[in-house]
């Protein structure tokens, strides 16, 4: 947070127990709403994330997308010095966060029970793969097996074709976001209560939570939720699929969608492309009929399409009142001058990197801002929050760093 900035989380402090990206995404968050973070990490190394497809020594640009507005402090977890770091650290915290494989933070002591001990008024967030105590708790989760665990993997791809992992990684980011969701509640109960909680989120929870609605196909037909390739989990419409445009690009298509609800979007379009001789034909007069002749919609929608590039089709679909898009891939974005002045990607300079610019704070408040900074390079603020806010001095800073505690 630069001076003069106000946040919603000023005043809150987290200690960051977290690593790869299910929880480091979760504390950013907090970051990024103004709460200042404090990364622990084991010397030398740094949390796995950072080394992660690092090259040429520096901290990785994986890690750099995820750990952007905190601070880093080093601490020996397995030492008695270090755990007595981390126990003072605790005692000036809102909010723990963890997401250690299962296991790992009771072997180091910091349990719920043992973090809740030693301040009571602390929030202690963890996130797992699996419901501790459950069939899977102690098998390993990472973004892709818990796309698979939670059903997202088996309603990806065409029909009657093989299972195919989503291209976000909505496991690993969407449960530290729930993750966050839960920490703001419990800070909010804790106004009420002065007593922290446990908050725990799954990855696996986290994925069937996004796929509500494939589970509202399933009740409505009494069998699993499909592979239906571009059309909705629902089916039962059409136009919805991708349509070639001009160029020879991977990605030069043009996304159409027209509601199941009714038929407005079908009549709007018929009436774009000239063809009211359509708006009374019973093969298109419910979104079910033209379900079943989606194929004579898509090849008439690909004749139309081929005619213009993809961002002339989405503003001519748009113009029109039909839901579309072009099909935008990952630079076309980073390059928007819309969504660069809207804080959608942030630029900062890097010690390391020099310049670099990744996806900022998706979520905008009127009375909250928070600048997106560099993440903190290894132990970078050891004397900060060791010195100033924990009280070591020098001398015993130094001790500390010769015995390779920090």
């Amino acid at each position: 947070m630069l001076n003069g900035e106000s946040s919603a989380l000023a005043g809150y402090r987290v200690i960051d127990l977290t690593q790869f990206e299910s929880g480091t995404s979760c504390t950013q968050t907090l970051a990024w709403l103004g709460a200042e973070v404090i990364k622990v990490e084991p010397p030398v190394t740094g949390e796995q994330g950072r080394n992660s497809s690092a090259e040429g020594g520096k901290d990785s640009l994986y890690f750099v997308q995820l750990n952007t507005n905190k601070k880093s402090v080093t601490c020996d977890l397995k030492s008695a010095r270090g755990k007595e770091l981390l126990a003072s650290l605790i005692r000036h915290g809102d909010v723990f966060v963890e997401n250690f494989a299962p296991g790992v933070i009771e072997r180091l002591g910091f349990s719920a029970d043992e973090v809740l001990k030693i301040n009571p008024r602390i929030v202690f967030a963890r996130i797992k793969g699996f419901a501790p105590g459950s069939r899977y708790a102690n098998y390993l989760a990472f973004d892709a097996v818990a796309q698979a665990a939670g059903g997202a993997v088996s309603i990806t791809g065409e029909q009657g074709g093989r299972p195919i992992k989503p291209g976000p990684n909505m496991a690993d980011s969407g449960t530290g976001l729930h993750c966050a969701l839960g920490i703001l509640a419990a800070l909010i109960q804790r106004a009420t209560t002065d007593k922290g909680q446990v908050v725990e989120v799954t990855m696996q929870d986290a994925v069937i939570n996004f796929s509500r609605i494939a589970y509202a196909a399933q009740a409505m037909s009494g069998q699993p939720a499909p592979r239906t390739g571009n059309q909705s989990i629902f089916g039962g419409t059409s136009p919805s699929e991708v349509y070639r445009c001009k160029g020879d690009g991977e990605n030069d298509y043009v996304y159409v969608y027209t509601t199941r609800a009714g038929s407005k979007h079908w009549l709007n379009l018929c009436r774009l492309m000239g063809r009211e001789d359509l708006l009374d034909d019973p093969r298109f007069k419910t979104p079910q009929s033209r379900a079943q002749h989606a194929d004579v919609i898509d090849a008439m929608l690909s004749e139309w399409a081929a005619r213009y590039d993809k961002r002339e089709a989405m503003e001519i679909l748009a113009a029109a009142n039909v839901p579309a898009s072009a099909v935008f891939d990952t630079m076309e974005l980073f390059n928007d001058p819309e969504l660069r002045a809207r804080g959608t990607f942030a630029t900062f300079t890097h010690p390391q990197h020099g310049e670099l610019t990744v996806p900022g704070n998706m979520i905008k408040l009127s009375d909250s801002r928070v600048t997106v900074s560099s993440p903190p390079l290894l132990g970078e603020h050891n004397r900060q929050i060791y010195g100033g806010l924990l009280g070591y001095t020098d001398e015993e800073l130094t001790s500390l760093a010769g015995h390779k505690i920090i």
